[in-house]
C-alpha cells in the first residue's frame, strides 16, 4: 500500500523538488545579485576633476577620439583600442616619486592578462616634449612593456592634457595644456569596449591595484553575456 502510493507521488515528488531549487536560486539570486561595475559620466565624478565645459553631462559619455605617438613611433588612435578593455594612465618618464610604483603596477595587470588580446593597457606621458619616441622606447625596455599589449605614448601637450581634463577626468588642478601647465596624478582608470568609463583606482596603491585586476575580469563576464 505505501509502496504504490509512494510511486503515485514520485512525479509530485520530484516537481516539487525541482521546483525548490529553482525557487532558492531565485532568491539567492536576488539576495545576492552579481555585481556590474558602474558607468561613469561627467556628472557621476569629483567635480574638481571635471572640466567646466562638460561637467553638466549624465550620460553617454565616452573617450574622445586621439592620436598619440608610441614608443615605436607608431600612431595611436581609437582604432587601435577599437573593441578592447583597457587602463589608462598619465606620467612620465622622469617621475622619481609614484611613476615608478604605477609602472610597477601597470606591468602586474599587464602580466595579468599577458595571453588575453582583448585586454590593454595606453600610457600618455605628461611631458610630451622631454619624453621622446628614443626615450619612451628605453622606458618601455626597461619596465618590461608588451608593444602588443601596451602603449607608452607621447604627442601634442595639448591633446593630451585635454583627455585627462575631458574625457578620463583623471587629474584635480585645472589648466590650459599650456607650457607652464602640468599634471600628475596617480589614477588608472578602466576604460569598456564602448570607450565608456567603468572605473578609478590608485596605481600606486597594490591593493586598489587587485579590486582593478578583479573588476577587469568582472567586466570580461559582462561581455561573455551579451
Amino acid at each position: 500500500m505505501n509502496l504504490n502510493f509512494f510511486k503515485k507521488s514520485l512525479p509530485t515528488i520530484i516537481v516539487m523538488s525541482v521546483f525548490s531549487v529553482i525557487m532558492v536560486f531565485v532568491i539567492y539570486s536576488i539576495l545576492n545579485p552579481k555585481k556590474r561595475l558602474p558607468i561613469y559620466n561627467p556628472a557621476d565624478v569629483n567635480p574638481r576633476m571635471v572640466d567646466d565645459e562638460v561637467r553638466h553631462i549624465t550620460k553617454n559619455h565616452k573617450i574622445a577620439d586621439f592620436s598619440l605617438i608610441n614608443q615605436n613611433g607608431k600612431t595611436i588612435t581609437q582604432k587601435d583600442y577599437e573593441n578592447k578593455i583597457y587602463v589608462a594612465d598619465f606620467f612620465f618618464t622622469r617621475c622619481q616619486t609614484i611613476c615608478p610604483i604605477m609602472a610597477n603596477n601597470m606591468e602586474r595587470i599587464q602580466e595579468a592578462f599577458k595571453d588575453d588580446t582583448n585586454i590593454m593597457l595606453l600610457s600618455h606621458s605628461v611631458t610630451p616634449v622631454m619624453d621622446s619616441i628614443p626615450v619612451l622606447r628605453a622606458y618601455a625596455d626597461k619596465k618590461g612593456v608588451i608593444d602588443k599589449k601596451w602603449s607608452v605614448t607621447t604627442g601634442d601637450k595639448k591633446h593630451i592634457y585635454e583627455l585627462a581634463r575631458k574625457s578620463y577626468f583623471a587629474v584635480v588642478d585645472e589648466g590650459d595644456g599650456g607650457i607652464q601647465d602640468f599634471i600628475h596624478t596617480e589614477n588608472f582608470v578602466l576604460v569598456d569596449k564602448k570607450k565608456q568609463i567603468r572605473g578609478y583606482y590608485d596605481g600606486t596603491d597594490a591593493e586598489d591595484v587587485d579590486r582593478l585586476i578583479e573588476d577587469i575580469k568582472l567586466l570580461q563576464q559582462e561581455y561573455l553575456k551579451k
